[in-house]
């Protein structure tokens, strides 16, 4: 059987990462740390047999796929799927001022409530649905080998609860930047091999 493996990587660091806030659609870039993070990240995949890569189109994600893009002489293939969550209202906010400006809105989000819809952005449910067309869009194709998809860290915790269950106690694991998740495809289907590894950090 052909290996099939899947490498879904989280964007390099950002300001707002920095800061802690909400970033949501906001078209932030990679700062001086998210660089030297995906250009560590690409020399460490140098080695690898990665045949294509995907990537969102937040400029965090595409300077990503980029560096890596750069090391295989590859061009990311653009899904706007793979974007983080439109976190409407929140966007732009730390949690603590969201505690102040919308507590009621802050709290229903941060139940279990996977339906919810923040204003003028979307719900963890619809997250999970777009970044599931966008991984059987990918995986319904030849991958011989390896892909690398670089998109953001909730967008790659909602499609892992699709594929794994909400149950799975690996569903814990903080996806931090740069980290490389990844799935093999088995006689079972696609299998849970690593979730957020940082050998090149």
């Amino acid at each position: 059987m052909t290996l099939e493996r899947v490498l879904l990587i989280r964007h390099g660091e950002t300001d707002w990462n920095t800061q802690r806030r909400w970033q949501g659609y906001e078209p932030t870039a990679l700062n001086e740390k998210g660089f030297k993070q995906a250009q560590a990240l690409a020399k460490y995949l140098s080695s690898r047999s990665i045949r294509a890569i995907y990537s969102s189109d937040l400029p965090r994600a595409l300077q990503t796929a980029e560096a890596i893009g750069s090391v295989f002489k590859i061009t990311p293939e653009i899904d706007i799927r793979w974007r983080e969550i439109h976190v409407g209202i929140f966007q732009g906010h730390t949690t603590d001022e969201l505690e102040k400006l919308f507590p009621d809105e802050l709290a229903t989000w941060l139940s279990t409530d996977l339906s919810y819809v923040v204003p003028k952005g979307e719900s963890r449910e619809g997250l999970q649905a777009r970044a599931y067309q966008a991984w059987q869009a990918v995986t319904s194709r030849p991958i011989d080998s390896e892909i690398a998809i670089v998109s953001h860290g909730g967008t790659i915790r909602a499609l892992m609860r699709q594929l794994i269950g909400n149950h799975d106690p690996r569903l814990s694991t903080h996806v931090t930047n740069t980290s490389i998740t990844t799935f093999e495809r088995s006689k079972r289907g696609w299998e849970l091999i690593s979730v957020a590894e940082t050998p090149h950090l």
